[in-house]
C-alpha cells in the first residue's frame, strides 16, 4: 500500500455528514465500512514498519549494546508523520475507492 498517494489531512478535519453517507444512506453503517477499512490499513502500515525496522535488527545477548541507528529513527519518524489510519480511510471513501454493495439492496431481489 502506497500511502503516499492518499491526499488524506494529517490533523483533524470536519466533514460534510451528507458526503459520508451518500454512498449508504446511513450515516452508522458508512462509519462501520469506514472503520473496517482504518483496521486493514492500520495493519498494513505495522506491517510494513516492522518489516523495515527489521533490516536493521542485530541481536545481541548484551543488553548495554541495545541502540537505534539514525536510518531505524528516520523509519519511525516517517512512519509518525504520516496521516492517521482513519483519516485515509475516511479519504478512502470520499474517493470512491473503497468498495461497498448493501447487501439489503440483494436480499430484495
Amino acid at each position: 500500500m502506497d500511502v503516499k498517494k492518499i491526499k488524506a489531512p494529517a490533523s483533524t478535519v470536519t466533514y460534510n455528514r451528507n458526503e459520508i453517507d451518500a454512498p449508504t444512506n446511513n450515516i452508522y453503517e458508512a462509519i462501520s465500512v469506514i472503520a473496517k477499512r482504518a483496521d486493514q490499513i492500520n495493519s498494513e502500515i505495522k506491517k510494513e514498519l516492522i518489516e523495515k525496522l527489521e533490516e536493521f535488527a542485530t541481536y545481541n545477548d548484551s543488553l548495554e549494546e541495545i541502540f537505534e541507528n539514525k536510518e531505524q529513527i528516520e523509519v519511525s519518524r516517517f512512519y509518525e508523520r504520516l496521516p492517521k489510519p482513519h483519516a485515509l480511510a475516511v479519504q478512502e471513501w470520499l474517493d470512491d475507492k473503497i468498495y461497498y454493495r448493501n447487501t439489503e439492496d440483494d436480499t430484495k431481489e
